[in-house]
């Protein structure tokens, strides 16, 4: 049952009864508390260079004048 929907719900119902109904909220918090980069928002000038390429680059067709 590895790898299917029932198989995932299954895991998460024991996981949910061997740690608590909070588990998958816990390992979260703990995700995101270890994270020291910060991502762009540590960079705003980087985020804004990067936005800036994005949209340069659309996928979006130009409308024919």
């Amino acid at each position: 049952m590895a790898g299917t929907k029932a198989g995932g719900q299954a895991a998460a119902a024991t996981n949910k009864q061997k740690y608590g109904s909070d588990f998958y909220s816990k390992i979260g918090a703990k995700g995101g508390k270890l994270g020291k980069t910060g991502g762009f928002y540590a960079n705003r000038e980087l985020a804004r260079a990067a936005g800036a390429r994005g949209g340069r680059v659309s996928r979006r067709t130009k409308k024919a004048e």
